[in-house]
């Protein structure tokens, strides 16, 4: 069954490059990000996979922990953890879990029988502090995956999770933001010391209230 925003992210143990993890217990109270990979030692991925290491500081100012998932054994995940550092000139420092047996792309419906082969496709799952799935991303084996945009939605997931706004297309932190309708004009002046400007009844925009 397909995972849906919302759901509670299903709890697994395996072996990684940490060592045994229970998702859950590793998780803790922080924010995560799962990606899986359907293979160790492929170009894209390992390109993916530096690129996630050299910004791991931005999530970790974030509250967030990252973890990547391969069908690979985690004897195969350390050799391919020293190719990435040397071609992709990172330090990768986050778990690389061990799924041989397809059973967390099984529970996170990773595997896509349409797909071009029978393994995990590229997922992204971002997990709030609850265990719930907050997003979902699927790409296709020929496009690598944007980070930025990974950090840029958990801004705007912290962001929404505390203050009554929503995040327009583009935003970037610090950019204005969207007054949700569920807060009426007269909430709005107590909530937004910063002020509103309403361009539409339902479209109210505000500064972005934690800057």
């Amino acid at each position: 069954m397909a995972i849906r925003l919302g759901d509670e992210a299903p709890n697994f143990t395996t072996e990684s490059t940490a060592g045994t993890i229970n998702f859950h217990e590793w998780l803790g109270d922080s924010w995560g990000v799962l990606f899986s990979h359907p293979a160790d030692f492929t170009p894209v991925c390992t390109t993916e996979l530096g690129a996630a290491a050299n910004i791991n500081d931005e999530f970790k100012k974030r509250g967030v922990k990252i973890m990547a998932l391969s069908v690979d054994s985690v004897e195969d995940h350390k050799g391919w953890i020293a190719d990435i550092n040397e071609t992709q000139n990172a330090s990768l420092d986050f778990p690389i879990a061990a799924d041989p047996e397809r059973k967390v792309a099984e529970l996170y419906d990773m595997i896509h029988p349409n797909a071009l082969n029978n393994l995990t496709v590229r997922s992204v799952f971002v997990i709030a502090p609850d265990k719930t799935v907050k997003l979902t991303l699927t790409y296709p084996a020929s496009t690598g995956r944007n980070f930025d945009e990974i950090l840029r939605v958990i801004d705007s997931l912290q962001l929404t999770a505390n203050h009554s706004v929503a995040t327009p297309a583009n935003w970037q932190d610090g950019d204005d933001c969207i007054v949700v309708p569920a807060v009426s004009d007269e909430d709005a002046k107590e909530k937004f010391p910063k002020g509103f400007t309403t361009i539409k009844p339902y479209l109210r925009v505000t500064p972005q209230p934690n800057k």
